[in-house]
């Protein structure tokens, strides 16, 4: 995305705030997210209130279920990140599935198939979901065939989808267009949003990063394991401020025209965007008065008004 600076001399001041890869852990805690590769048997929310538990900390949440049997990606937010879990719910979703086909499928009648489920498609909740089941579309964007044996009747499928995207009831839809059955056999989510697997930590890289915290008082290993909340929202256009912005938008006020360093290209009015400093600190997400274009030429008023504020009061002062 074309960023356009509108001041070039804007300067930081180096004592307030802080870059976000230079947080201590408490600052991390406060405003963090934790990748899991989470296991086959608990459930996401067991997960979570044992993650809650090793680190001593109240504000511990999840987006993103995944069922008891599947495995893969768990995104869990700390502290003030909790107020972004509607983001991360929103964000597409890549699974590896394992079917097993009650009869021989061979490789282009499968190949068809997936093709037919590709795009806009009806998505059911399963009746094994607690969801309230309802008939919604969901986005497919991509299903992919990596491997099969017809003689086993198994197939390995990649699927990129929207969030809240039924993996069973593909399966179920495959089956009913192939005049067979079509059991989930495995599932795997190895990527959500902007995460990939590799982001990720086992539960016990956690248990032993959090003992060495603890009872070695050494941090560094947990906070490897600990994003900075900047990294749920690479996905939003973004509006750079300067410190004295920082300071009142801390404190719930809007952001002023006069306060702005420089604007991503292509915002449209009513938006959202993440309102950042010159150190590269979320300070909310807000809302936008009006498009790009028109703030640019603009010289006052209000252009953004916050309605999730991440930063602490008082970090910057308030000087504009």
């Amino acid at each position: 995305m074309n960023h356009i600076i509108l001041e070039n001399d804007a300067i930081t001041d180096d004592r307030y705030g802080i870059s976000p890869n230079d947080r201590s852990l408490e600052s991390l805690l406060d405003a963090g997210v934790i990748l899991v590769d989470k296991p086959r048997g608990p459930t996401s929310h067991q997960l979570t209130a044992w993650t809650r538990e090793i680190l001593g900390i109240h504000r511990l949440g999840h987006g993103g279920t995944l069922d008891p049997f599947a495995t893969g990606l768990l995104t869990m937010l700390s502290g003030k990140a909790t107020r972004l879990t509607d983001l991360v719910l929103t964000g597409d979703k890549r699974y590896i599935a394992v079917v097993r086909f009650g009869r021989d499928v061979d490789q282009n009648e499968l190949q068809k198939t997936l093709e037919n489920l590709t795009g806009e498609i009806y998505n059911v909740p399963p009746l094994e979901s607690a969801v309230k089941v309802r008939v919604r579309t969901r986005i497919i964007h991509s299903f992919d065939l990596i491997d099969s044996e017809i003689e086993s009747r198994l197939a390995v499928l990649s699927i990129s989808c929207n969030a809240g995207t039924y993996i069973r009831t593909l399966a179920r839809d495959m089956g009913l267009i192939l005049s067979t059955s079509c059991e989930l056999l495995e599932l795997h989510r190895d990527r959500t949003g902007d995460f990939v697997q590799t982001d990720a930590c086992t539960m016990q890289q956690l248990i032993d990063a959090v003992f060495l915290w603890k009872e070695h008082d050494d941090d560094r290993a947990l906070k490897r394991l600990i994003a900075p909340v900047e990294s749920i929202l690479t996905s939003l256009p973004r509006i750079v401020v300067k410190d004295g912005a920082a300071g009142a938008i801390s404190h719930g006020a809007a952001l002023a025209r006069p306060g702005i360093v420089s604007i991503d290209a292509g915002i449209e009015e009513g938006s959202n965007v993440v309102l950042q400093t010159l150190k590269g600190e979320a300070i909310a997400i807000a809302e936008t008065r009006y498009n790009t274009e028109k703030i640019i030429s603009m010289e006052n008023g209000n252009i953004a008004q916050p309605k999730v504020v991440l930063i602490q009061p008082d970090v910057y002062p308030q000087t504009w």
